[in-house]
């Protein structure tokens, strides 16, 4: 079949690297001049595959108004006069129960378990390298409150099989070595050892190289219009340049999507949350992490990429802005000095991305009521983490083959 694949970021080009091994004419659009230019180009570089839970958790919305009044808030609302957004947010608050937390996390644990092994016959494969390390996630907590809380995230890692390990403070230090300079900071951490780090830009510009040498077709600053549906299917695309055609179109354009599927009866619960990151070069080793601690108070995530510090996190709903706030960088400069400080913050390079969000925290992977309409998208924070699983689950179900993972309740029907 020939397919398009809306989108260059990692969910799009490992979506065209599965679609084209599996036989398939692929092409790929993109309004940028090259992969990963948006939300994939400066992410955590967490490949957080035990460390994944949902933002719509129990005691989040009494969390939201304690934040408010904090100086270095992990969520920031910026209210605006947006249906999308409130409807989105009502929708989160919904999902906000032990027991919908309970289901949402067993689906995301599900499909980034899938991605774990999907990525390493991935770097079989091709041989690619990208800063990776397999080290583990660690979750560090400042707090005793912090790590009683963390009981309802151990028992869903031990429901689904996943390895973790609970640690004191010794522990913690044991496995990143540099904490021992600032012991009196933390209590102890939840261990997922089977996370992984990497530069999710060089991942993607090396496998988008990959599947080009199968055949793949990468369409770069091309504005996609519409797309070409007739009779309840899914004809090609419409460009500003061409009309393209194919028998099956993938849609992975993050936050982007809903807007595409919008004047087709399709409604996509899918919104961005900015997040921001600070790269950083590293100019003592020892107090440098070894792979990701996870700041719990902060949520932000800081992660060794070679030679540099990746320092990312927060969450802040405020639409489809691109601006850089000061105060967020902050936030990021405090929480790494406070426990890394290896790195020369001033020399650092500051960025921020819209994390396509659904309100339930999975991803929407799966046909749509037009035949040949499939989506590959609404990954939120986890879109690295669980790429290279959902594009072998919508290359599957694309070729009409059953996935090797239940993935019937990730599509956009659950929302029905």
């Amino acid at each position: 079949m020939k397919v398009i694949v809306l989108g260059a970021g990692v969910i799009g080009v490992t979506s065209a690297y599965q679609l084209a091994k599996a036989g398939h004419e692929v092409a790929v659009i993109d309004r940028q001049d090259g992969p990963a230019l948006e939300t994939s180009f400066a992410n955590a570089g967490e490949v957080s595959f035990g460390y994944c839970s949902p933002w719509a958790a129990p005691g989040i919305p009494q969390k939201a108004v304690k934040w408010t009044f904090m100086k270095h808030a992990p969520l920031i609302l910026r209210p605006k006069a947006d249906a999308a957004m409130l409807s989105w947010l009502m929708s989160m608050l919904r999902n906000c129960t032990s027991e919908r937390y309970a289901i949402n996390k067993s689906r995301m644990l599900r499909l980034a378990d899938y991605s774990r092994l999907s990525l390493a016959a991935v770097r079989e494969e091709t041989g690619i390298a990208y800063d990776e390390r397999m080290q583990g996630t660690l979750q560090l907590f400042r707090t005793q409150q912090q790590l009683d809380a963390s009981a309802k995230d151990v028992k869903a890692l031990a429901a689904d099989g996943i390895p973790y390990e609970v640690l004191d403070r010794e522990g913690c230090i044991r496995v990143e070595p540099a904490l021992a300079h600032v012991r009196h900071k933390f209590v102890g951490g939840l261990l997922t050892p089977k996370d992984e780090t990497g530069d999710c830009f060089k991942f993607t510009n090396a496998l988008a190289a990959k599947a080009a040498e199968l055949g793949v077709q990468f369409l770069y600053g091309t504005e996609i219009k519409r797309l070409d549906v007739e009779g309840g299917k899914v004809r090609g695309v419409v460009t500003g340049r061409e009309t393209m055609k194919a028998d099956a179109v993938v849609v992975a354009l993050g936050s982007y999507s809903p807007f595409l599927l919008k004047s087709f009866g399709i409604r996509l619960p899918v919104y961005p949350v900015k997040g921001y990151s600070l790269t950083i070069p590293i100019t003592d080793a020892s107090r440098a992490p070894e792979s990701t601690v996870m700041d719990e108070t902060y949520k932000i995530a800081i992660t060794r990429l070679g030679d540099r510090i990746r320092v990312g996190g927060m969450a802040e709903i405020s639409g489809y802005t691109d601006d850089l706030s000061l105060a967020r960088r902050r936030t990021l400069e405090h929480s790494v000095t406070d426990l890394f400080p290896g790195g020369d913050a001033a020399k650092a390079s500051f960025w921020s991305g819209l994390r396509p969000m659904t309100p339930d925290g999975t991803p929407v992977i799966g046909a749509t009521k037009i035949a040949g309409l499939f989506l590959n998208t609404g990954h939120g924070t986890l879109g690295w983490t669980m790429s290279t699983g959902s594009a072998r689950v919508v290359s599957d179900l694309v070729s009409g083959r059953k996935p090797d993972i239940d993935a019937t309740d990730l599509a956009i029907a659950r929302y029905a």
